[in-house]
């Protein structure tokens, strides 16, 4: 463990990132397709394939800069046999249904002629039967070469029949995806030796799938120490769903995925009013009791239990391809997601839009959860939604405050919650009511601005004093939100 500061991105402070799942974003026009594909915007299936590529995004970075959007999140790329591709067949080569090497070369050198970032997903817990090292312990059982590779514990490999048990680790003892034995060096080299190959090939980071199952302290710390190498500036961040101080402490990642944040935005802004069956299939459930105090408790304890730097780039999500779409979740709620929003743009971390929350897309678990970008029917988008995430996107890009500011509760009172974030002489504070009825409150605003001091509201541009510490008679409508800040 570091006894130093935790030495994370700057860039991540001023980034808002949008995760995108490449079979169902956009069909490129240039990549050429199979015949096999279903129809673009058909009900996703597990395994049926819909022919979204990375031509396809570099087509649509005007809708991400349009957004707002300075950074992005790839679920896999590689090589794989699989939609969502977290079955690697090889990692040193982009998928040629996504458009090959060349594809995600013409992305990077796109996406930062834009500004944008560009983070992969790294999948090194496990590959899969089609990995090369894997299928040639299938075809030579004992007498393979990479039997070291993974940790088989009988013969013949049983990798197909699915009423029988895999006799080798397996993730979740899933037969489609061997487990690396990360104990052994040439699977440590070559894993460390992938991670560094993107990095030098223009990437900005890496999320890391299931890190907290490779239980290996030091190859997290040689994964740190060979990418930072290679790129001081790069990205690491682990998904875990529960607390994650282990991994935290600055020599090994940077941040991890911030379920914790989902957790409690779905509870507050729905009112505890959700889906219960699809809450049960992931690990957000049980949510925290709703209300405001509830809330203020969830999110000062996220606060108080990294070092700064962590939670200034923590990856502050309200959707991903593991969960139902927020909007599902919250009932079909539109203005629960357009508070969890507002209050996502400004708070601590770096923001994460799910492609197509911006425009309302809705779904169930996976495979519901990755429908196709619905590029083909515009009249499907909610355009009002989609302009509020643009409003709330542009406010936290045009205030730093909201980027690298203190962070204050000031009010959590039954429906209402308000905060304050503040750098020298900028404040910004924001209040929401998720009640049903109209909220008019005497807010005290302490030592976040001083008395005299004027706030407007940067959307009506409307003005209010602050007096004797407190903004008095604020009226905040049923089921909104309400931004002051310093002009």
């Amino acid at each position: 463990m570091t006894t130093e500061r935790p030495d994370t991105p700057d860039w991540v402070r001023d980034a808002v990132f949008y995760q995108i799942f490449p079979d169902r974003f956009a069909r490129g026009r240039s990549v050429p397709k199979s015949k096999h594909l279903d129809e673009w915007g058909a009900a996703p299936t597990y395994n049926g394939y819909q022919g979204g590529d990375l031509v396809g995004v570099v087509e649509h970075l005007d809708h991400l800069r349009d957004l707002g959007v300075n950074a992005i999140y790839f679920t896999p790329i590689f090589q794989s046999a699989s939609n969502h591709r977290y079955h690697t067949h090889d990692y040193e080569k982009v998928d040629s249904m996504l458009g090959g090497d060349a594809a995600l070369r013409r992305l990077l050198d796109a996406a930062h002629d834009r500004g944008m970032r560009v983070v992969l997903d790294g999948v090194f817990n496990h590959a899969s039967r089609g990995f090369f090292q894997f299928h040639d312990i299938l075809e030579n059982g004992p007498d393979s070469a990479y039997l070291d590779w993974f940790k088989v514990a009988g013969f013949p490999v049983n990798a197909y029949h699915l009423d029988v048990a895999p006799n080798y680790e397996a993730w979740w003892n899933l037969p489609a995806l061997p487990k690396f034995n990360i104990q052994n060096p040439e699977v440590r080299e070559y894993l460390l030796g992938v991670a560094v190959k993107w990095i030098e090939f223009g990437i900005d980071g890496w999320r890391l799938d299931v890190a907290n199952e490779i239980d290996d302290d030091e190859f997290w710390r040689e994964f740190r120490h060979r990418v930072r190498a290679a790129n001081p500036e790069a990205y690491i961040v682990g998904e875990v769903w529960t607390d994650s101080q282990h991994w935290l402490q600055g020599d090994m990642w940077d941040a991890v995925m911030n379920y914790h944040f989902t957790r409690a935005c779905l509870s507050f802004f729905s009112r505890g009013e959700v889906q219960l069956d699809e809450l049960k299939r992931t690990s957000l459930f049980p949510l925290p009791e709703p209300g405001a105090e509830s809330f203020a408790r969830s999110i000062e304890r996220l606060h108080g239990i990294y070092e700064p730097e962590i939670t200034a780039v923590m990856l502050n999500l309200l959707g991903s391809h593991d969960m139902a779409r927020f909007v599902t979740l919250a009932n079909g709620d539109v203005s629960a997601l357009k508070l969890a929003t507002l209050f996502q743009m400004t708070y601590l971390g770096a923001p994460s839009i799910y492609y197509g929350d911006e425009i309302g897309m809705q779904g169930g678990h996976d495979p519901a959860n990755r429908g196709a970008f619905p590029w083909h029917d515009r009249d499907s988008w909610d355009l009002d939604l989609l302009h509020e995430t643009q409003r709330c996107v542009a406010l936290r890009r045009s205030r730093a405050a909201l980027r690298r500011g203190s962070f204050r509760v000031l009010r959590a009172v039954g429906d209402v919650f308000a905060h304050a974030r503040k750098l020298g002489d900028e404040t910004v504070v924001v209040a929401f009511n998720v009640g049903s009825s109209p909220a008019r409150i005497d807010l005290p605003v302490h030592d976040q601005a001083a008395d005299g001091v004027e706030l407007a509201d940067p959307w009506t541009h409307a003005r209010r004093r602050v007096e004797a510490g407190v903004i008095r008679d604020l009226e905040i409508p049923a089921r909104s939100g309400k931004v002051l800040a310093t002009p």
